[in-house]
């Protein structure tokens, strides 16, 4: 399967607005074969296409496989992949879809097609990828799809499937991702599907399913290090989500055995028992969802153990009691554990019963006082003597209070010498906070995330390179004595809020975290009023350094840039979007100065922003000079000429240039012909040589199992351009650009690709 660049240069996008036909690879130039022809005839005839995609199917077929027929890609003639997403078809899929043989991969997500499924696709033994989600479709899954032999993804979420899942759909031993969700198949779980030792990923939330949850999955063998089940991909599922039945009984004992899951969300069942105490061994899992069903017990202690790991945890609206662990209380807020009538410890208006005290003891009777019922009567030289004591005895503590006290201020701080600190908590669902105040220059430094690293002294005292400067300050690298190294902004002065505004907001901003946000681990407010923040260093630097030259002190070399990967850009762009959907979603804050300059790199080249929330911590005349700023950059969204005030829509105009990037290579402070980066790509679109749109890394691969798939590129370009839609309400959300991105490029960890 090759990709040619004088096919690349025909590729084009015909509607913006609506739908954007994919980038076909080239077809080999071979006649296509009778029964493909027949079958491609047939579902055209059985498909409504108001939009005029399938216009290119004449009736002559013989461009089909020349790369003539509007996403038909062929091999010696024999159709291999159909891929007409987002298109407006509407009408049935045609039975006779069975005739081509030799498909591979059948893509046909957010259409309008209705209808059922075609049983003909168990012809269809090579077939790999299926994905139908996004459309009408409707009666139960075939039980056919099981004689798909090479089956490896199966996709028809969101659609109107009734019935109950059939077993066969797992009969593939290659099989690793199944999403059914939001329809309304009905029935048992099969155990068969649960039992699957290929599943990675299963999405079965939203429907009507019944009765228990098999305790049959794969995990439940005994674990083996083996080859074969490294590749097979034994005992890695990673993904299960149940959501949203009507599923009753226990939690599954060989659920506890897949010790790589990352994902269980079982909320909105009617599933009963105790949480096990197992479920801490999974220590690889991220997202914890048991809410709305019907548990007992307490929550187990062992899910402490899972607190630097999970990201996401709600036991809220069972019958659950007893004391809520303190860890979990504090990374998580009350609304994780709400609904619990008998659970305490999780907030300041559901406390915990305090230890009962002892019970006083009855008072002596007149026989067991015996003599002291006639107690003697001091005379007044006794008491004169004993009031001395007490006096005497009061002055000499005193004195001792103040000479410990003199002892300790007088301590200069050394090596091994303590300073004078207070902790204290910050409030909300974060951990502690612990706060230094003095040291030998003064002012207060606070930590989050446990005990201090450093100190005042440390970090004022460390050496400093300038990394680069912004509206609201200069960031450093920072090298402490022992050896360890920090980011620290500088804010700048009077641009910052007073005191007690900017403790607050940071206080709030400290302790969000998030693996594709960069977390701040301390700040420093100093008696002249300067103001530090201090995060993590990111050793591949900027997105915007990455994509246009290795940067080395202050110089940026284009000619050193390492050849950039479609999946590591895919990686970068969906992790971005994650940590939006984050900030938006879980966090209401709005970033409001989101560039590619800070969306910073780690060692595996996962993004994580920063600069979130900073604008909190600012006057608004800063912020306005940073939207100036933005402007000239050529991120920022058309409408904040007139508001002057960043919201998610912004945020999402500025996601959409970032995407573009990652998609040509161009800086947005490039202009072409007086055009930022965004109105450029719409030009090249409107002249029809998206081709050209495209980073020359993305198109000079020849080889198409290597580089990206044509409707990838067109389709995270389709996206890209809601993102920076001239409309804010004609923009996605950051949430619904993520789910998009994952759908176009599942990754390991969510939706795993159907190779080609």
């Amino acid at each position: 399967m090759l990709r040619t660049a004088s096919s690349a240069h025909r590729r084009c996008l015909s509607a913006l607005l609506l739908l954007l036909p994919s980038l076909a690879a080239a077809g080999d130039g071979v006649v296509i074969t009778q029964a493909d022809y027949q079958g491609l005839q047939a579902i055209k005839h059985d498909l409504s296409d108001p939009y005029g995609f399938l216009r290119s199917w004449n009736d002559t077929g013989l461009g089909a496989c020349s790369d003539a027929w509007t996403g038909v890609k062929c091999v010696q003639g024999n159709v291999v992949a159909i891929t007409l997403p987002w298109r407006g078809l509407a009408g049935r899929l045609s039975e006779r879809i069975g005739q081509l043989t030799q498909l591979r991969r059948l893509s046909l997500h957010d259409n309008a097609i209705t209808g059922p499924i075609p049983t003909s696709l168990g012809f269809l033994r090579d077939l790999r990828g299926v994905y139908l989600f996004n459309n009408r479709f409707s009666a139960a899954v075939p039980t056919s799809i099981g004689n798909c032999v090479a089956l490896q993804s199966f996709d028809a979420s969101n659609n109107l499937l009734t019935g109950p899942v059939p077993p066969s759909v797992v009969n593939s031993t290659r099989i690793m991702r199944l999403n059914l969700s939001y329809n309304s198949i009905s029935g048992d779980i099969p155990p068969e599907v649960a039992g699957s030792s290929s599943l990675v990923f299963l999405d079965l939330s939203h429907n009507k399913l019944s009765g228990h949850i098999p305790d049959a999955f794969a995990g439940s063998k005994a674990p083996s290090t083996s080859l074969k089940e490294a590749i097979t991909g034994s005992y890695l599922l990673v993904f299960l989500d149940l959501s949203h039945n009507s599923l009753d009984g226990p939690i599954p004992e060989s659920l506890l055995g897949l010790d790589k899951m990352q994902v269980v969300d079982l909320a909105g069942n009617k599933i009963n028992g105790t949480i096990p105490e197992k479920l801490g061994s999974l220590t690889d899992l991220k997202t914890l969802d048991l809410s709305g069903n019907a548990l007992t017990g307490e929550i187990p202690k062992s899910l402490s153990n899972l607190t630097t790991t999970l990201q996401a945890f709600n036991v809220s609206s069972n019958n659950l009691s007893g004391a809520v662990p303190a860890s979990l209380a504090q990374k998580f807020g009350p609304s994780s554990f709400a609904g619990n009538i008998q659970l305490c410890g999780y907030s300041a208006s559901a406390p915990c019963p305090a230890s009962p005290s002892p019970a006083p003891s009855p008072p002596a009777s007149p026989a067991q006082m015996g003599g002291t019922a006639r107690r003697r009567r001091f005379s007044p030289k006794e008491l004169e003597l004993i009031i001395a004591g007490i006096v005497v005895g009061a002055l000499i503590l005193l004195a001792l209070c103040c000479m410990l006290l003199c002892f300790l201020t007088k301590k200069r701080p050394g090596a091994g010498s303590g300073k004078q600190t207070s902790t204290t908590k910050a409030g909300g669902s974060g951990g502690a906070a612990d706060v230094e105040s003095g040291g030998e220059v003064g002012g207060k430094l606070v930590h989050f995330d446990g005990p201090m690293a450093f100190t005042v002294d440390d970090l004022l005292c460390a050496t400093a390179e300038i990394m680069g400067k912004s509206t609201y300050g200069s960031v450093y690298k920072a090298t402490l004595e022992d050896g360890s190294v920090v980011a620290v902004k500088r804010l700048r002065e009077k641009m910052s809020k007073g005191h007690k505004d900017f403790e607050a907001e940071v206080a709030v901003l400290g302790k969000i975290r998030h693996p594709n946000l960069l977390p701040l681990r301390a700040y420093y407010l100093g008696p002249k009023g300067e103001k530090l923040l201090v995060s993590d260093l990111m050793p591949n630097g900027s997105l915007s350094v990455f994509l246009q030259g290795q940067y080395s002190s202050d110089v940026i070399d284009c000619s050193a840039r390492q050849p950039i990967d479609w999946e590591t850009r895919m990686t970068v762009a969906k992790g971005t979007a994650r940590g939006l959907a984050f900030l938006h979603d879980d966090m209401a804050i709005v970033h409001g100065n989101l560039t590619s300059s800070n969306v910073l790199l780690d060692d595996n080249t996962n993004p994580k922003i920063a600069d979130f929330g900073l604008s909190r911590l600012m006057t608004p005349a800063a912020n306005s000079n940073v939207l100036t700023a933005a402007a000239a950059l050529g991120c920022r969204a058309p409408e904040l000429s007139k508001l002057k005030k960043a919201s998610a829509k912004t945020d999402v105009y500025s996601l959409g240039v970032t995407i573009l990037e990652l998609l040509t290579g161009r800086s947005p402070a490039d202009t072409t012909d007086g055009m930022d980066l965004p109105q450029w790509v719409a030009s090249i679109v409107k002249e029809e040589w998206t081709s050209q749109v495209f980073d020359l890394e993305l198109t000079r691969d020849a080889d198409a199992d290597a580089g990206p798939a044509g409707d990838e590129l067109v389709d995270t370009l389709k996206l890209a351009l809601h993102c920076v839609d001239q409309s804010p309400s004609a923009r996605p959300d950051a949430r619904e650009v993520l789910r998009q991105l994952q759908q176009i490029r599942p990754g390991p960890s969510e939706e795993i690709k159907a190779n080609e």
